[in-house]
């Protein structure tokens, strides 16, 4: 089982192993200004799994900054977040914790889907961007979607998608992502 030491010195669980992240080979599509990667983030900062104890270090109330996140319990975050870890190699949300002050800064979700055409391949898709708005404009974003799809690379999805809102397009297209000819549907059941 994947742990963590917090700054209390207790064992936090990871939702996944940090060894995929330390081991991913750093070839990218697009240029940093501060040369960060996903082993140096930044000063203070720290990309990882997300651990179990990240309740406490204000996760949920950064996906707030993201969309409507409703009345999450510490309770019902851990029983989600042990079920997402029950699924292995399915659900790899990443986190940037700020150390200096204990807080996840940033986030990007891959979840990868079994699927059984091309020869029983994986699908990647990208979930749940965000980047707190004091660290915006550090290219934090750039590092978690980089790196979500370098990971998508390492455990050979054979592609990754995502949905993305008109505003942000472009973003995502100097990853290399293009406006693919189907066409995106939905259907809400809830708010």
């Amino acid at each position: 089982m994947e742990s963590k030491n917090n700054e209390n010195g207790a064992c936090s669980e990871l939702l996944f192993d940090e060894a995929l992240l330390r081991n991913i080979q750093w070839e990218t599509k697009v240029s940093y200004k501060n040369k960060i990667s996903p082993q140096n983030p930044g000063v203070g900062l720290v990309l990882r799994p997300l651990a179990l104890s990240d309740y406490d270090r204000g996760f949920m109330n950064l996906l707030s900054q993201l969309t409507r996140v409703g009345d999450v319990s510490k309770e019902k975050f851990e029983e989600r977040f042990l079920k997402m870890k029950s699924c292995p190699n399915t659900y790899f949300v990443l986190v940037i914790e700020d150390t200096n002050r204990g807080k996840i800064i940033g986030t990007a979700t891959l979840i990868v889907e079994q699927k059984f055409i091309r020869d029983a391949a994986c699908r990647g898709r990208v979930e749940d961007v965000v980047v707190s708005e004091d660290f915006r404009g550090k290219e934090l974003g750039k590092l978690l979607v980089d790196t979500t799809m370098l990971l998508a690379k390492e455990i050979d999805c054979y592609k990754i998608s995502l949905e993305s809102k008109e505003e942000t397009v472009a973003f995502y297209k100097t990853f290399g992502f293009i406006s693919d000819e189907q066409f995106f549907m939905v259907q809400r059941f809830h708010d």
